[in-house]
């Protein structure tokens, strides 16, 4: 079943250039619903907090960075508990489903959302969808608790499972419909959120009185407007491991390389920040920087000057990177795609391994040894570091607090550093992607001192064709 979806953004517009991408509410389209006071009014752990509730006139701006006489610009809707909610407490049945691939911080995610709605609103019927999407229609549900949820912060994974692909809209929306749903929180990366977005629409459509939340998930931090997803901090930090290893045997060995490659199918971000966070790093391949091989100012020349210099060498190379040129060295090769539609990569890490020793392998009077090491399925298992459990909580609770306001087809996501609403296209319009142009970019060739393999009317054309997007929150 396709996930297209006509998401219609609701825009408002101020004084001064100011624009605010708001999210619907289920008042939209259904006229005259009850309000209820919001049972934060009582709860002790918010008695002591000044102002506890979010004005609705409440905004954040998406850039902060402006000039004295530019307008005002995009805002999006602060996220936050309300005064009124538009669900009565026993009345809520909410629903948890995780899609996609693995990612640090699942786990964390579900057991907040069901902490939320209990501790903080008092509701006590939470489901869990087993298996992703297909898991609507296909199995039983599970009942979460919070005594069941307890610990799971502690495992990798998700404890709901997940997959890919299997979004059928009329299925999915009749079991919602059959089971008295009237939450649904769907956790997962762009093409996930796709498919709320349809979701909603399908909802809407029908006049149900049935919210759907998202929370962004991917572990290569490639969805734009947010400062950053979960699980990146984490995935950062479990990928020191690997360049520490590659690290160690290539100092081990005569003109020793170490190869590692990380995540990042068409963003390069793990590959950058990891690189500047370990300072080993002397190559690190992104996709969105191009490279070639052989001849004056390639990676092949680079690599030989490097290993006279230091005698060994540790190259970063991101998943995504050089597609291209294996793309035209394996032009027969069929083009393949998984259930969510994304396109199969080849392993760029043994390709250019293979090609650096067969380089080196012309080169008698100068052996190397290359060690490969790929640890993408031992960094999407473990479990979220603190900063990344801190960032889940932050998402979760708020994502409850809009959904019980009676916001419905937006995303959970930092901007800024703020809380907010964000609509589903936003997020799926498309990717973030390291900007090489950018600052950031710069400071990775300058720690690890390689060449950016860009000529210069490659680097014309590229200023010409970006645009800035949203870095990571206070490292702009």
């Amino acid at each position: 079943m396709g996930t297209e979806s006509n998401y219609q953004m609701k825009v408002v517009k101020g004084d001064y250039g100011y624009v605010l991408e708001d999210v619907p509410h289920l008042s939209d389209y259904i006229p005259d619903l009850p309000t209820y006071d919001n049972p934060l009014r009582s709860n002790p752990a918010y008695s002591v907090v000044k102002q506890y509730f979010v004005d609705m006139d409440d905004t954040v701006p998406q850039k902060v960075v402006v000039h004295k006489d530019s307008p005002r610009g995009v805002h999006f809707r602060r996220a936050g508990p309300r005064q009124k909610v538009y669900f009565s407490s026993d009345d809520v049945r909410a629903c948890i489903v995780t899609c996609g691939g693995l990612c640090p911080g699942l786990n964390t995610v579900i057991r907040e959302i069901v902490h939320s709605l209990d501790y903080m609103y008092g509701v006590s019927k939470v489901f869990g969808i087993d298996g992703g999407y297909r898991g609507f229609y296909s199995k039983n549900i599970i009942t979460l608790t919070p005594k069941t949820v307890n610990d799971i912060h502690k495992r990798g994974g998700t404890i709901l499972g997940s997959s890919r692909g299997g979004h059928d809209k009329t299925k999915i929306v009749d079991c919602i419909q059959d089971r008295g749903i009237n939450q649904v929180y769907i956790i997962g990366g762009d093409g996930t959120q796709k498919g709320a977005a349809v979701i909603y629409e399908e909802i809407r459509r029908r006049g149900l009185k049935v919210v759907v939340a998202g929370i962004p998930k991917t572990i290569d931090n490639d969805i734009p407007v947010i400062d950053k997803s979960f699980g990146f901090d984490t995935a950062v930090e479990e990928a020191q491991r690997a360049i520490n290893a590659a690290h160690v045997e290539a100092e081990s060995a005569e003109n020793g390389i170490g190869m590692v490659k990380l995540m990042g199918r068409y963003s390069g971000f793990i590959a950058m920040y990891a690189t500047l966070a370990s300072r080993d790093v002397d190559l690190c391949l992104i996709p969105e920087s191009p490279f070639y091989l052989e001849g004056d100012g390639g990676l092949f020349e680079y690599v030989e000057k490097r290993l006279k210099e230091n005698g060994h060498m540790v190259i970063v190379i991101a998943e995504g990177a050089g597609q291209e040129l294996l793309a035209e060295e394996n032009a027969h090769t069929k083009k393949e795609q998984d259930a969510s539609g994304n396109k199969l990569l080849q392993d760029v890490g043994l390709w250019i391994s293979q090609k650096i020793r067969d380089h080196f392998a012309k080169k008698p009077n100068m052996p190397t040894t290359l060690k490969y090491i790929d640890p993408t399925y031992m960094i999407r298992a473990v479990p979220s570091n603190a900063s990344d459990n801190v960032y889940c909580t932050l998402l979760a609770q708020s994502c409850v607090h809009g959904a019980m306001a009676g916001y419905s087809g937006f995303t959970s996501g930092l901007v800024n550093g703020r809380q907010t609403y964000i609509p589903f296209n936003r997020i799926t319009e498309k990717q973030n992607m390291v900007v090489i142009t950018d600052r950031m970019w710069a400071r990775l060739l300058s720690s690890t001192n390689q060449p950016s393999f860009l000529r210069v009317k490659d680097i014309e054309e590229i200023k010409n064709e970006e645009q800035p997007q949203n870095s990571i929150v206070g490292w702009g």
